[in-house]
């Protein structure tokens, strides 16, 4: 499972963890669209924040339940304590859950910090290191993994993974790149 703030990479790393692993891959914020029948930005405008964290956190509960393959969570998806047992419970069972940790110098060109993203609109860099201060210690937190995303392809990060799973298996400690807990 991916997590992390926008312009990780969340999405693109599961594709290419997906295509390494042939395993399915699965984005709740797409689920979030199905769901509602209408963009997350459509979501936000028409029925509010409130009501988006609602069905963002219906998404991650079913998706773990469901899902075998590679799962990326919406940015703020973690933010919620129903969210955060969940992924406590499952983290518990041997799950491992990967925060993709990026800068915002890297993060700015991949997001673009266009309106399709609500909650950065106004001042979008300074919305998005807001995101970030509120954000890093529940990414901590929660992550069993954590990996460096500036400056690096999908398929490195996808590398780094694979290694710090590897790392998490034998119960060794941290390394050069990427950090982790057993």
């Amino acid at each position: 499972m991916l997590i992390g703030p926008p312009g990780s990479g969340k999405s693109t790393v599961a594709a290419a963890l997906g295509g390494r692993w042939q395993l399915a891959v699965r984005d709740t914020d797409d689920d979030i669209e199905r769901a509602a029948g209408k963009a997350i930005s459509d979501i936000f405008v028409d029925d509010g924040e409130p009501a988006f964290r609602e069905l963002e956190r219906a998404a991650v509960a079913v998706a773990l339940t469901e899902h075998d393959g590679v799962l990326a969570l919406g940015g703020g998806s973690v933010l919620d304590d129903a969210t955060q047992a969940v992924l406590a419970t499952y983290t518990a069972g041997g799950g491992v859950v990967v925060f993709l940790d990026v800068s915002l110098a890297h993060a700015a060109p991949r997001v673009g910090f266009n309106t399709a993203r609500p909650l950065l609109l106004g001042n979008p860099r300074a919305r998005w290191a807001a995101l970030m201060e509120e954000r890093r210690p529940v990414y901590e937190r929660v992550a069993t993994l954590r990996v460096p995303t500036d400056g690096v392809t999908p398929t490195e990060i996808a590398e780094e993974i694979e290694r710090g799973l590897s790392r998490i298996r034998l119960g060794r400690g941290t390394e050069t790149g990427i950090e982790g807990r057993a």
